[in-house]
């Protein structure tokens, strides 16, 4: 199964369960279109309380990752932006600054971290930039 929670992690099971859904969308595990199991069926092969994976549902309609349709299930949606880019970018810089800055105390030195970066970056699936995007990039 592609989603997997860490019931000793000190992250709460649905935040584990958003992020692990985020993942599986951003490799390209999990495609548009593609079916979620469903909050009963997810929370018996997890093992937690349905009320974790509706939370978790919930969250990941919000954030426009998935889409649900009343009698038919959730879905993973296709990617669109939720944020104007200069604030996607000011949080990016913020979790990228506090993760670097845990990695240093961990003694990953900058090659270490460079790697890591590097490898994880392989394995997403970016979609095409458009035309504007890149116009407004030349600027």
């Amino acid at each position: 199964m592609i989603l997997r929670i860490d019931p000793s992690s000190p992250e709460p099971l649905f935040q584990q369960l958003v992020n692990c859904v985020k993942s599986a969308v951003a490799t390209g595990r999990m495609r548009p279109g593609d079916k979620l199991p469903s909050v009963r069926e997810l929370a018996r092969e997890l093992v937690v309380n349905p009320n974790t994976v509706a939370r978790a549902f919930q969250v990941l309609d919000a954030e426009g990752v998935t889409y649900s349709r009343r009698g038919s299930g959730t879905f993973v949606a296709e990617p669109r932006p939720t944020l104007r880019k200069d604030e996607g970018l000011r949080r990016y810089r913020a979790a990228l600054d506090a993760l670097l800055a845990d990695a240093l105390h961990m003694g990953l030195d900058a090659h270490d971290m460079w790697g890591g970066f590097e490898e994880s970056l392989a394995e997403l699936h970016f979609p095409p930039r458009g035309e504007e995007e890149r116009e407004d990039d030349d600027e």
